[in-house]
């Protein structure tokens, strides 16, 4: 599962609004958010599920979502511990 969201990694984006809530709910210090969830889901361990309109990845100790239409990433949590 997910083959579809890997052969359109090239396409993965998100909204400025996007970027300041990914960076805030995974405390990243980064301002490549779009490169640092590409090779999170991209990530041998990652697994990809497809609920509706969204794909959902666990990956490590994140869950990312992104649109599967638009492939936008919605948003980004930490895993509670």
């Amino acid at each position: 599962m997910g083959v579809e969201l890997l052969k359109n990694l090239d396409r993965l984006h998100t909204t400025e609004l996007g970027v300041l809530r990914i960076k805030r709910n995974l405390s990243l210090d980064t301002d490549h958010v779009v490169e640092w969830c590409r090779n999170k889901i991209n990530s041998s361990d990652a697994v990809i599920t497809r609920n509706g309109k969204n794909w959902y990845i666990n990956a490590e100790d994140c869950l990312i979502t992104v649109n599967a239409y638009s492939y936008t990433i919605i948003t980004a949590h930490k895993h509670k511990k």
